[in-house]
Protein backbone atom coordinates (compact mmCIF):
# COMPACT_ATOMS: atom_id res chain seq x y z
CA UNK A 1 0.00 0.00 0.00
CA UNK A 2 1.26 3.67 -0.23
CA UNK A 3 0.44 6.30 2.13
CA UNK A 4 -2.00 9.08 1.26
CA UNK A 5 -2.98 12.12 2.69
CA UNK A 6 -7.01 12.01 3.70
CA UNK A 7 -8.59 15.22 3.49
CA UNK A 8 -10.10 16.61 6.77
CA UNK A 9 -13.56 15.43 7.56
CA UNK A 10 -14.85 19.10 7.92
CA UNK A 11 -13.79 22.88 6.96
CA UNK A 12 -10.45 24.12 8.09
CA UNK A 13 -12.32 26.69 10.44
CA UNK A 14 -14.85 24.04 11.50
CA UNK A 15 -13.07 23.65 14.59
CA UNK A 16 -12.78 27.49 15.85
CA UNK A 17 -12.25 29.07 18.12
CA UNK A 18 -10.77 26.23 19.47
CA UNK A 19 -8.23 25.20 16.79
CA UNK A 20 -7.64 27.72 14.08
CA UNK A 21 -7.87 27.66 10.48
CA UNK A 22 -4.74 28.27 10.02
CA UNK A 23 -3.29 25.36 12.63
CA UNK A 24 -5.40 22.79 10.42
CA UNK A 25 -3.89 24.47 7.46
CA UNK A 26 -0.15 24.31 7.96
CA UNK A 27 -0.92 21.17 10.41
CA UNK A 28 -2.84 18.88 8.02
CA UNK A 29 -1.66 19.87 4.80
CA UNK A 30 2.13 21.01 5.67
CA UNK A 31 3.24 18.28 8.26
CA UNK A 32 0.99 15.35 7.70
CA UNK A 33 1.43 15.80 3.99
CA UNK A 34 5.06 15.51 4.76
CA UNK A 35 5.20 12.21 6.95
CA UNK A 36 3.01 11.00 3.91
CA UNK A 37 5.79 11.82 1.06
CA UNK A 38 8.38 10.68 3.67
CA UNK A 39 6.68 7.48 4.10
CA UNK A 40 6.02 6.65 0.84
CA UNK A 41 9.58 7.49 0.15
CA UNK A 42 10.86 5.18 2.83
CA UNK A 43 8.34 2.32 2.16
CA UNK A 44 10.01 2.13 -1.15
CA UNK A 45 12.55 -1.53 -0.98
CA UNK A 46 11.80 -1.95 2.89
CA UNK A 47 10.13 -5.50 2.67
CA UNK A 48 7.10 -4.21 3.48
CA UNK A 49 5.14 -2.98 0.72
CA UNK A 50 1.66 -4.19 0.71
CA UNK A 51 0.98 -4.35 3.96
CA UNK A 52 -1.73 -2.44 6.16
CA UNK A 53 -0.64 0.79 7.64
CA UNK A 54 -1.07 -0.94 10.83
CA UNK A 55 0.97 -3.51 9.98
CA UNK A 56 3.73 -1.52 8.68
CA UNK A 57 4.27 0.32 12.10
CA UNK A 58 4.38 -2.69 14.04
CA UNK A 59 6.92 -4.18 11.90
CA UNK A 60 9.13 -1.24 11.52
CA UNK A 61 9.23 -0.37 15.16
CA UNK A 62 12.92 -1.07 16.57
CA UNK A 63 14.10 -1.96 12.88
CA UNK A 64 13.34 0.95 10.39
CA UNK A 65 13.48 3.90 12.67
CA UNK A 66 12.46 6.64 9.63
CA UNK A 67 9.81 4.25 8.15
CA UNK A 68 8.85 4.16 11.65
CA UNK A 69 8.29 7.60 12.47
CA UNK A 70 6.92 8.86 9.24
CA UNK A 71 4.29 5.76 9.15
CA UNK A 72 3.41 6.30 13.39
CA UNK A 73 2.73 9.86 12.35
CA UNK A 74 0.35 8.72 9.17
CA UNK A 75 -1.30 6.66 11.41
CA UNK A 76 -1.28 8.76 14.41
CA UNK A 77 -2.86 12.06 12.38
CA UNK A 78 -4.99 10.25 9.95
CA UNK A 79 -6.83 9.03 13.62
CA UNK A 80 -6.96 12.54 14.96
CA UNK A 81 -8.38 14.52 12.11
CA UNK A 82 -10.92 11.90 13.49
CA UNK A 83 -11.24 12.49 17.05
CA UNK A 84 -12.37 16.00 16.37
CA UNK A 85 -15.58 17.37 15.29
CA UNK A 86 -17.24 21.24 15.33
CA UNK A 87 -19.27 21.24 18.55
CA UNK A 88 -17.18 17.89 19.87
CA UNK A 89 -16.72 17.49 23.67
CA UNK A 90 -19.66 16.78 25.13
CA UNK A 91 -21.28 13.66 26.38
CA UNK A 92 -19.88 10.55 26.17
CA UNK A 93 -21.33 7.75 24.98
CA UNK A 94 -22.78 5.34 27.36
CA UNK A 95 -20.62 2.14 26.96
CA UNK A 96 -17.00 4.76 26.74
CA UNK A 97 -18.34 6.21 30.09
CA UNK A 98 -18.46 3.21 31.90
CA UNK A 99 -15.30 2.19 30.61
CA UNK A 100 -13.89 5.31 31.54
CA UNK A 101 -15.89 5.59 34.83
CA UNK A 102 -14.41 1.75 35.81
CA UNK A 103 -11.06 2.21 34.78
CA UNK A 104 -10.67 5.79 36.78
CA UNK A 105 -13.54 6.32 38.78
CA UNK A 106 -14.74 9.69 36.87
CA UNK A 107 -14.81 11.38 34.04
CA UNK A 108 -13.43 14.06 35.89
CA UNK A 109 -10.53 11.67 37.31
CA UNK A 110 -9.76 10.35 33.68
CA UNK A 111 -9.67 14.16 32.30
CA UNK A 112 -6.88 15.55 35.00
CA UNK A 113 -5.20 12.24 34.01
CA UNK A 114 -5.52 12.51 30.29
CA UNK A 115 -4.30 15.97 30.54
CA UNK A 116 -1.51 15.70 33.01
CA UNK A 117 -0.02 12.54 30.34
CA UNK A 118 0.00 15.44 27.64
CA UNK A 119 1.35 17.96 29.71
CA UNK A 120 4.19 15.66 31.01
CA UNK A 121 5.23 14.13 27.68
CA UNK A 122 8.18 15.94 27.54
CA UNK A 123 8.98 17.75 23.86
CA UNK A 124 7.22 15.58 20.96
CA UNK A 125 4.44 13.15 21.52
CA UNK A 126 0.99 12.22 21.83
CA UNK A 127 -1.31 11.49 24.77
CA UNK A 128 -3.64 8.80 24.42
CA UNK A 129 -6.89 6.17 25.85
CA UNK A 130 -5.58 3.00 25.29
CA UNK A 131 -7.51 -0.38 25.51
CA UNK A 132 -5.01 -2.88 26.42
CA UNK A 133 -5.89 -6.69 27.92
CA UNK A 134 -9.66 -5.44 27.90
CA UNK A 135 -9.19 -2.31 29.95
CA UNK A 136 -9.05 0.91 29.23
CA UNK A 137 -5.33 3.24 30.75
CA UNK A 138 -3.83 6.37 30.15
CA UNK A 139 -0.36 6.58 27.86
CA UNK A 140 1.71 8.61 26.71
CA UNK A 141 4.33 7.66 23.63
CA UNK A 142 7.46 10.30 22.32
CA UNK A 143 7.44 11.30 18.83
CA UNK A 144 5.53 9.43 16.41
CA UNK A 145 5.34 6.39 18.64
CA UNK A 146 1.68 4.63 19.99
CA UNK A 147 0.50 2.09 21.37
CA UNK A 148 0.40 -0.46 18.79
CA UNK A 149 3.26 -1.17 19.73
CA UNK A 150 2.68 -2.06 23.28
CA UNK A 151 0.23 -4.18 22.42
CA UNK A 152 -2.70 -1.49 22.88
CA UNK A 153 -5.16 -0.18 20.38
CA UNK A 154 -5.68 3.39 20.85
CA UNK A 155 -9.33 4.94 20.90
CA UNK A 156 -8.24 8.43 21.45
CA UNK A 157 -4.95 10.96 21.45
CA UNK A 158 -3.91 14.11 21.48
CA UNK A 159 -1.35 15.21 19.26
CA UNK A 160 1.07 17.61 21.81
CA UNK A 161 3.78 18.28 19.45
CA UNK A 162 4.30 21.97 19.29
CA UNK A 163 2.86 22.17 15.25
CA UNK A 164 -0.48 21.34 16.75
CA UNK A 165 -0.87 23.93 19.23
CA UNK A 166 1.41 27.25 19.03
CA UNK A 167 -0.28 29.01 17.13
CA UNK A 168 -3.19 29.12 18.94
CA UNK A 169 -1.88 28.70 22.17
CA UNK A 170 1.77 29.49 22.63
CA UNK A 171 3.17 27.79 25.04
CA UNK A 172 -0.02 26.62 27.11
CA UNK A 173 -0.31 23.08 26.61
CA UNK A 174 -2.18 22.45 29.12
CA UNK A 175 -5.02 25.00 28.44
CA UNK A 176 -5.15 23.20 24.26
CA UNK A 177 -5.58 19.77 25.41
CA UNK A 178 -8.46 20.92 28.26
CA UNK A 179 -10.23 22.77 25.03
CA UNK A 180 -9.42 19.26 22.86
CA UNK A 181 -11.37 17.28 25.59
CA UNK A 182 -13.84 19.79 26.71
CA UNK A 183 -14.56 21.30 23.21
CA UNK A 184 -13.31 18.96 20.24
CA UNK A 185 -13.27 14.90 21.21
CA UNK A 186 -15.79 13.44 18.56
CA UNK A 187 -16.63 10.73 21.34
CA UNK A 188 -18.87 8.56 18.64
CA UNK A 189 -15.57 7.80 16.97
CA UNK A 190 -13.81 7.18 19.98
CA UNK A 191 -17.02 4.78 20.51
CA UNK A 192 -16.69 2.91 16.97
CA UNK A 193 -13.08 2.23 18.07
CA UNK A 194 -13.58 0.89 21.84
CA UNK A 195 -16.59 -1.39 20.30
CA UNK A 196 -13.73 -2.94 17.89
CA UNK A 197 -11.48 -2.52 20.25
CA UNK A 198 -13.13 -4.06 23.70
Amino acid sequence: MTFTLPPLPYAYDALQPYMSKETLEFHHDKHHQAYVTAGNNLLKDSGLEGKSLEEIVKESYGKNAGLFNNAGQHYNHTHFWKWMKPNGGGAVPGSVEKGITDAFGSLDAFKEQFVQAGVTQFGSGWAWLVVKDGKLEIAKTPNGENPLVHGGVPILGVDVWEHSYYIDYRNRRPDYIKAFLDHLVNWEYVEELYSKAA
